[in-house]
């Protein structure tokens, strides 16, 4: 018996965010968009940043925001591993989801770059330092 649904599974670095039977998965690819269905050929692509959608067994469709990772469609399985994505059950959630993320991403960068400033001064202030009192 011929199998009409696919095993999707979206796994980031320190979690799966999705495993759901589906009957069709659309990404991007950096030649383009594409389409697999359940008896699609084992194919792999490297996905760009963008909007991925799939449809579940009921005929809804649901969306992620995913950024750069890789596809890899075996047998009755879809796998993506990517190292940040969004999900919402319909575009409205999800933009504003994404846009929480991003805002939160840009607020952990600047505390980053604010931690990397002070340990980078306190380092030239203890070279002078040592310099100063090694003559």
């Amino acid at each position: 018996m011929i199998q009409n649904i696919v095993k999707l599974k979206i796994v980031l670095p320190s979690e799966l965010l999705i495993e759901k039977d589906v009957t069709k998965v659309i990404a991007e690819a950096w030649n383009g968009s594409f389409c697999l269905l359940p008896r699609h050929i084992d194919f792999v692509a490297a996905l760009v940043p963008g909007l991925l959608s799939f449809e579940t067994r009921q005929g809804g469709e649901e969306f992620v925001a995913v950024d750069e990772g890789i596809l890899v469609k075996c047998a009755s399985e879809v796998l993506i591993s990517t190292k940040n994505a969004v999900y919402g059950p319909d575009l409205g959630h999800l933009k504003e989801a994404v846009q929480k993320r991003f805002i939160a991403l840009k607020d952990r960068e600047k505390m980053s770059h604010s931690a990397l400033a002070k340990l980078e001064a306190n380092f030239v202030r203890r070279f002078l330092e040592l310099e100063k009192y090694g003559r």
